[in-house]
């Protein structure tokens, strides 16, 4: 049995798909435009319509757009036919994919779309099919050749229409001038909404959880009140104003210098320059402090330097935030 090279399949299939996206890329035109400034109009939502292999492309695009700031729904053609294109309102507008352009099951929808007035579109591989003729704007994709050997599992178009998709929501994206906290509000669950959302004030220990100490305090009664806190740090605090930070190296330097140390006042071995960030900045932020700093915690205060607690590096990370 001749031994298949898998890798240079891989590649070429890779190279056939980028080929079919550069010719898209220089051909798609004012339609494209055209598409974008009518669902920019809608005062409903985005539906995106599709089946089979299109359809998967046409759901995804549809979590693209509702993720992006244009609210939207999928609805599979064969479902539609069967109640499902109830869901679909005049204020909205549709969106359809069909690589042939030719799917029953969505020209059999094209009329009752046209009777209840909202507009739809199509993207399409070719110009001269029915859906593409009965839209009100259509795209051509322009792709003649699949990935597939046999020219028949949908490759190379499919990406081509998830290209698109991903083009029009971008272009809406940037129009609706959509920002980073916009998009924190839909994705608020994992690892990317908690970046986005969480700020210090969400992670950071306070109140009782801290181990504070007077400046006149002795080192061994402020390993004492580290100990009973187990936040690895102690703040020294002197008529509610924060004097300094006693952290593990201040205690190694005290140890490696100090004969009896254990009676010095802490004012004597805390460090005085203490990294501080403000209690409403994003988690984020803290992070990168750390890191330039190469530090393991921040003092959190307001806007007018008095404190609000301690974040660490370990709260971060239980936080899911690294």
């Amino acid at each position: 049995m001749k031994k298949i090279n898998h890798l240079k399949i891989g590649k070429k299939t890779i190279k056939i798909e980028a080929r079919g996206l550069d010719k898209l890329a220089k051909s798609i035109g004012s339609e494209f435009n055209d598409v974008c400034n009518k669902l920019l109009q809608t005062k409903g939502k985005i539906i995106t319509l599709g089946i089979g292999k299109s359809g998967h492309i046409a759901k995804k695009v549809s979590a693209t757009f509702s993720s992006t700031g244009s609210p939207s729904n999928f609805i599979n053609a064969a479902e539609a036919l069967h109640g499902d294109i109830g869901g679909i309102n005049k204020i909205d507008k549709v969106l359809i994919f069909s690589h042939s352009g030719e799917s029953k099951e969505i020209i059999d929808l094209l009329p009752y779309l046209r009777n209840l007035g909202c507009d739809f579109f199509s993207i399409t591989g070719s110009k001269d099919s029915v859906i593409a003729k009965n839209s009100n704007i259509n795209i051509d994709t322009g792709i003649s050749e699949e990935a597939c050997p046999l020219d028949l599992a949908p490759t190379t178009s499919t990406t081509a229409s998830l290209a698109l998709g991903d083009a029009i929501a971008v272009a809406l994206l940037e129009a609706k001038k959509f920002k980073a906290d916009d998009f924190a509000k839909s994705h608020p669950g994992g690892r990317l909404g908690k970046r986005l959302i969480l700020t210090v004030e969400d992670v950071m220990k306070k109140g009782k959880e801290l181990p504070i100490v007077l400046p006149t305090d002795s080192l061994g009664k402020t390993l004492i009140e580290i100990s009973s806190k187990g936040l690895g740090v102690a703040l020294i605090i002197d008529k509610s104003k924060l004097k300094g930070i006693f952290t593990d190296g201040d205690l190694r330097r005290a140890l490696n210098t100090k004969i009896g140390v254990l009676e010095v006042p802490i004012s004597k071995l805390m460090s005085k320059k203490v990294k501080t960030i403000i209690y409403s900045s994003l988690a984020t932020e803290a992070i990168k402090i750390m890191q330039q700093n190469e530090i393991y915690s921040l003092v959190v205060v307001d806007q007018n330097k008095q404190l609000k607690g301690l974040i660490r590096m370990h709260d971060l990370v239980e936080a899911g935030l690294i």
